[in-house]
């Protein structure tokens, strides 16, 4: 679902379900399974607390979710981050300690690193965001089949921005593994993150 937006088709991205990937496990989720799929294979930005590099390999040994928005969102990010908080806390503390979230701000211009990084953390302490130029934003975002635009402009730095908000989460090897949409509730996100973290790390 695209926010902001009655309609969008990510890429044929839902007639992945079920797919499978032959060096990965076979397993039974409640989300949209979507091992196998080919994209969201790279990435190369910037960590916003600390200004290094990351790429997938940073991410090795955690269960990884990301979710792309921004700071300035009205709804879709505040929810999808607050449900992610409330899915780490119905899992078993070992286990949530073993889950990676990282926000990628589709916003860079206005989503400066250290206000980015207390945007994240005031959800959990835990939290990354990720951020880069606007072409690495948006190369990164075709990678990924994450559409966002403008929207509502009424200057340079007053506008909203319509974008994708299903959250993608891969498994301990770096594997894509999941596609978790926005409505997903926190107990069942729990269960699937579980279940990886079980199994892949």
């Amino acid at each position: 679902m695209l926010a902001g937006a009655t309609l969008v088709v990510l890429g044929g991205v839902l007639g992945l379900a079920g797919c499978s990937q032959g060096s990965g496990p076979k397993l039974s989720f409640k989300t949209t399974d979507i091992t196998g799929a080919n994209f969201a294979r790279s990435l190369a930005l910037t960590d916003a607390a600390t200004g290094e590099p990351r790429t997938l390999e940073s991410y090795r040994g955690k269960v990884t979710i990301f979710f792309f928005g921004y700071m300035f969102c009205p709804d879709f990010c505040p929810t999808t981050m607050t449900k992610l908080n409330e899915a780490l806390a119905k899992m078993k503390p070992e286990e949530a300690a073993k889950v990676q979230v990282v926000f990628v701000t589709v916003d860079p211009k206005r989503d400066q690193p250290k206000l980015l990084t207390d945007y994240v953390r005031a959800f959990n302490p835990s939290f990354a965001a990720l951020t880069g130029s606007e072409q690495q934003i948006a190369e990164t975002a075709k990678e990924w089949k994450i559409i966002y635009q403008k929207a509502q402009v009424k200057d340079e730095n007053t506008y909203l921005v319509d974008h994708s908000t299903q959250m993608y989460a891969f498994d301990g090897q770096g594997r894509l593994r999941l596609m978790i949409k926005h409505e997903t509730e926190p107990a069942v996100i729990a269960e699937d993150l579980s279940t990886l973290v079980r199994t892949t790390t």
